[in-house]
């Protein structure tokens, strides 16, 4: 460690001293606790991005200070890799490692390991761009940030006050500058112009659509919202809503995606203004997730989610690259977890490869990555479409022998500018579905005809401990604790239309029971049925069966 400033460092940390009684993970959303309690955890995060940038050859890396759906409260951060993708795996241990240093000492001597397991050349150059959402201890924490990356030396670049979609665009646009690889200027305008710009050639002479009505939650993609609804003006009309974000306990309250997915209801804001047929979307607090919405004409509430996103986004793209004669080079696939809707999985096998992974963004987006064009979208509204590099080649050099053909591939190529590739990104996929509903004249109804979601329940048990339970096939089958799978199964096979998992908790001692069925009452009666046996399973302490389930 002889080129880092150790007293620098030392001095430093010894501002940022980790609080005895706390322990840290770094997980798929990176560190995510209360506000208060992430000082330490910033200012190492910091150092551990320097050294990243290090081992990267100086190449940019990402900081985003955010917790995304969370409740105010709350805040967390986490670190962006050179292409604009989540952390290299290995990477989250040192996180975890360094975030539980619990003296300065200690946090030299993690630090020296991990420069030594790493093998970094720490005389290497080091650069960091950073952002942070509106929650009120973003700024105090930015600050812890900002000890960190001095600490190691690191060149750093303040996005400021921004959605984690741009941060993620920021670092890869910075990283491909000036090669022939470049993703888009470097800048937030950069972002916007590239994403309203393709939107615009995808609907030039299509019906302008009625007004498209977008819930903020009161958090930072009421900035984005509004640019876009700027810059795009009547080509797509936009009514914003739940956009106080300068109001203490909005974010997140009652609003944004992860309330409408959640509660499948209705923002309480627009339950006096949404007429029938009236399409609307809820966007979450870092603006990373997607959920659309609509009251049909008995005024009840209909969600479109992630599954009916994908649905909707995946069989334009299959169709565009049929009629672009390019279905022999080009293959497009899909990516789902378990919790994706049985009758989406249906609907989508019919039409192109489905694949099933573990839960969390990191193992779709790797999954997708295999596809010439991946599709992937969670049913909580998370989501993007990745074109491979061969493909994107493909898309411009190719030949097209008729109008029809060439019409085609324009719209491939303007959707590879339109999608954010780097994560998934709100506003980004808006677009998406709005230039898809404008391409085939769908209203909400019309998309949601798509096919019928089937009923389904999700039940968490509490318990005493998660590990007990271990799973394989993508999580959709236990083989921990011993025979409980086949009880579940036994319950499965008497209810019509009946599926059903148990997969443990990645970030609490709980565990988690998905259950679908033809009718939504003998959905919930099979997921608390299979949280019974749960119970029964673990001697559970905080879960509660309905009377008639007993």
């Amino acid at each position: 460690m002889a080129t880092l400033e150790l007293n620098l460092l030392s001095n430093l940390a010894n501002k940022h001293s980790k609080p005895p009684y706390l322990r840290f993970q770094y997980g798929t959303a990176g560190f995510r606790t209360l506000g208060a309690n992430l000082d330490s955890v910033l200012f190492r995060v910091g150092v551990l991005a320097g050294l990243r940038s290090k081992k990267q050859d100086g190449k940019t890396i990402g900081v985003m200070v955010t917790a995304s759906h969370n409740p105010e409260p709350d805040n967390g951060v986490k670190l962006v890799d050179p292409r604009g993708e989540m952390l290299e795996a290995a990477w989250e241990a040192h996180a975890t490692t360094l975030s539980n240093a619990d003296t300065t000492e200690e946090l030299l001597e993690v630090i020296a390991n991990i420069i030594q397991v790493a093998k970094i050349d720490i005389s290497k150059p080091a650069r960091v761009v950073y952002a942070r959402d509106t929650r009120p201890s973003g700024e105090a924490l930015v600050a812890s940030l900002e000890d960190g990356l001095r600490a190691v030396g690191a060149e750093a670049r303040n996005a400021g006050v921004t959605t984690t979609p741009v941060l993620h665009y920021l670092v890869r646009a910075i990283n491909t500058k000036s090669t022939t690889e470049s993703y888009g200027e470097d800048s937030e305008d950069g972002y916007y112009e590239k994403m309203c710009g393709a939107y615009k050639k995808l609907v030039a002479n299509r019906p302008l659509p009625p007004p498209l009505i977008v819930d903020c939650a009161n958090g930072v993609g009421t900035f984005a919202a509004d640019r876009v609804k700027d810059i795009l003006g009547s080509t797509l009309p936009i009514t914003l809503v739940n956009t106080a974000t300068t109001t203490v306990g909005a974010l997140n309250n009652a609003s944004g995606a992860d309330f409408v997915k959640t509660s499948q209801r209705l923002p309480p804001s627009l339950s006096d203004t949404l007429k029938p047929g009236e399409r609307a979307c809820s966007l979450d607090g870092d603006a990373d997730r997607l959920i659309y919405f609509y009251l049909d004409e008995s005024g009840t509430f209909k969600m479109l989610d992630g599954d009916k996103i994908a649905a909707l986004v995946a069989s334009f793209i299959v169709e565009q690259v049929k009629l672009a004669g390019l279905e022999n080079k080009v293959r497009v696939g899909i990516v789902q977890t378990a919790y994706a809707n049985g009758a989406s999985t249906k609907y989508l096998s019919s039409r192109l490869p489905v694949k099933c992974v573990a839960t969390g963004v990191k193992h779709l987006h790797h999954a997708a990555e295999h596809y010439p064009i991946g599709v992937y979208f969670e049913a909580n509204g998370h989501g993007t479409v990745l074109f491979s590099p061969e493909t994107v080649r493909t898309l411009e050099t190719h030949q097209p022998s008729t109008p029809a053909q060439s019409t085609a591939l324009n719209y491939l190529i303007n959707l590879t500018q339109l999608i954010n590739q780097t994560v998934g990104d709100a506003l980004s996929d808006m677009l998406l579905v709005e230039a898809v509903l404008a391409h085939k004249s769908y209203s909400a109804v019309e998309w949601d005809g798509l096919y019928s979601d089937l009923p389904n329940r999700l039940v968490k048990v509490v318990v005493a401990d998660r590990n007990i339970f271990q799973t394989q096939d993508a999580e959709r089958r236990l083989v921990s604790p011993p025979g409980l799978q086949a009880k579940i199964d036994e319950l499965v096979r008497r209810y019509d239309a009946g599926r059903s998992f148990v997969r443990p908790s990645g970030t609490e001692d709980v565990v988690r029971v998905y259950a679908e069925a033809m009718l939504k009452p003998l959905a919930d009666e099979l997921a608390f049925r299979v949280a019974g046996l749960v119970y029964d399973e673990t001697g559970g302490d905080a879960f509660t069966r309905p009377k008639e389930f007993l």
